[in-house]
This record gives structure tokens, C-alpha cells and sequence, in this order.
């Protein structure tokens, strides 16, 4: 294992392979790329992590050009089989969100597809050898290069955020702010435990996007973090334990994204609501 011609140890190999590409300003005022994990800490919360920006973006696009696609050559009389196997996923969709969500909104089914297969095609990057990329990266130039999206907590939040504000946005627009007011202020308690409704209620609302981002981020680092530690062994134990852990880990990707997915058909449901 090496970089730059130099041989790693385990720590800085382990540190090298979870450091983000990060683009941002140095203390001089200067604006560049971190070489260092210490010059990435300098540049502070307004870095870019451009991995996670340009894999977001990418398996992004991916995903609408395949949709795309396939939408327009559609066929009722003799569909492909990446036409039936699309038509499938919107049908598993579709019935997750008929089971869960008891509004009307046109709009929660197309976001619970999109959020499923977009984290979907950002967990599989973790299947892709640790080494491969960052190897073929380094080639030309790029010291740092994480390829899991989901393992950067900048992302997950980023998309628990985005849910967080349609949460608020659609329990004002269906409860008004004055009933959601009273919502947080009134539930579960009534009117004279008011400080401890709105604790309650205050806390019960901030954690849904933090249980999102976080439990995505969590998994996903985990079994990056495995992936790493094996690549550590000899290459003769390698093969006999990555192949195992990736047949498994190919459920903990299928898996989240169905978790993310079902939690926010699930928070929506509830910004629906209207009984309290």
C-alpha cells in the first residue's frame, strides 16, 4: 500500500480512504484543494467535498436518463425487460405508498422513487473494490477520493434536510401555522403542560431529519469501514471474506434505502394529519 510513492501505515491508509476530495478556502484566504486531512479540518464547515458532490450528480443523472429513457420507448404489447423491471419498481413503490400515506399528494410517490433509487445507486458504490478508484484517481492527480456518497454525513443530511423543510412546508399548508402552532404547543399534554408539549414536540420534530441522516450515514460508514479493514489483510484472506461481506452488504444497500424511503412516506403522512 502506498501514495505518492510512499509506503502506508494501517492508520494513515484508513485515514487516506475515508478523507474526502475537499475543495475550499485556506487560512491565507487562497482557495484550493486539501492535501493534507489537517488542511481540510482548516478550511471549516463551508468546504466542498467534491466526490460526494460529483458521485451525487452522477448516479443522479444516471438515474433520469435511464428513466427517461426507457419511458419513451414504453410498450404495452412487447416490454423489455429493463421496461418490466422499472414497471415493477414503481409498482413496489406505489403500494408502499398506498399502505402508508393517507393524504392526497401527487407528489409523495415520484420523491419516495426518486430518494429510494437515487440511495440505492449511491450505497451500491460501496461494492466497488476500495482500492479502484482511488488507485485509477490518483493517476491523474487526485490525492483523496471517497466514492460512497451516502457515507458522508454532508449528504444524508443534506436529503434529511430537504425532507425536513417539505415536513414543515406541508404541516403548515394542510394544519395552517396556527394549528400547527397549537400542535406543537397543545399535543400531547393539553394547554397547561405547554412548556413540556412543546419540549416533547420540539424534540420529536428535530429528530426526524437527525434519524434519518444519521441512520443512513451510520450503516453506510460501517460497512465502509469493513470493506477498508479487509483490504488491510493479506491477499489470500482478502477474497475469502470480502466476497461473503459484500453478498451480505448488497442487503444492508437494499435495505436503507427502503428504511429512508419508508420513513418519508411515513413523515409526510403524519404532516397530513390533521385529528390533532
Amino acid at each position: 500500500m502506498s501514495a505518492a510513492g510512499e509506503v502506508m501505515t494501517s492508520g494513515s491508509y484508513i485515514k487516506h480512504h475515508l478523507q474526502n476530495l475537499t475543495y475550499g478556502q485556506f487560512p491565507d484566504g487562497s482557495w484550493g484543494l486539501a492535501h493534507s486531512v489537517e488542511q481540510a479540518k482548516e478550511m471549516g464547515f463551508w468546504a466542498f467535498h467534491l466526490d460526494t458532490l460529483g458521485f451525487s450528480f452522477i448516479l443522479g443523472s444516471l438515474f433520469l436518463f435511464l428513466f427517461y429513457s426507457v419511458g419513451r420507448r414504453m410498450t404495452a404489447e412487447t416490454p423489455s425487460g429493463i421496461q418490466n423491471f422499472i414497471e415493477s419498481i414503481v409498482d413496489f413503490i406505489n403500494e408502499n405508498v398506498r399502505g402508508s400515506f393517507n393524504g392526497k399528494n401527487m407528489m409523495v410517490a415520484p420523491l419516495a422513487l426518486t430518494t429510494f433509487i437515487w440511495i440505492v445507486l449511491m450505497n451500491t458504490m460501496d461494492l466497488v473494490p476500495v482500492d479502484l478508484l482511488p488507485y485509477l484517481a490518483s493517476l491523474i492527480g487526485i490525492e483523496y477520493l471517497k466514492v460512497v456518497p451516502t457515507t458522508d454525513p454532508n449528504a444524508t443530511f443534506g436529503m434529511s434536510i430537504g425532507i425536513f423543510l417539505l415536513i414543515l412546508y406541508y404541516s403548515i399548508k394542510e394544519k395552517g401555522a396556527g394549528g400547527f402552532a397549537a400542535e406543537l404547543m397543545f399535543h400531547p399534554f393539553g394547554k397547561l403542560m405547554l412548556p413540556f408539549n412543546l419540549f416533547l414536540e420540539g424534540v420529536n420534530l428535530i429528530a426526524k431529519p437527525v434519524s434519518l441522516a444519521l441512520r443512513l450515514f451510520g450503516n453506510m460508514y460501517a460497512g465502509e469501514m469493513i470493506f477498508i479493514l479487509i483490504a488491510l489483510l493479506p491477499f489470500w484472506i482478502q477474497w475469502s471474506l470480502s466476497l461473503p461481506w459484500a453478498i451480505f452488504h448488497i442487503l444492508i444497500v437494499l435495505l436503507q434505502a427502503f428504511i429512508f424511503m419508508t420513513l418519508v412516506i411515513v413523515y409526510l403522512d403524519m404532516a397530513h394529519q390533521k385529528e390533532h
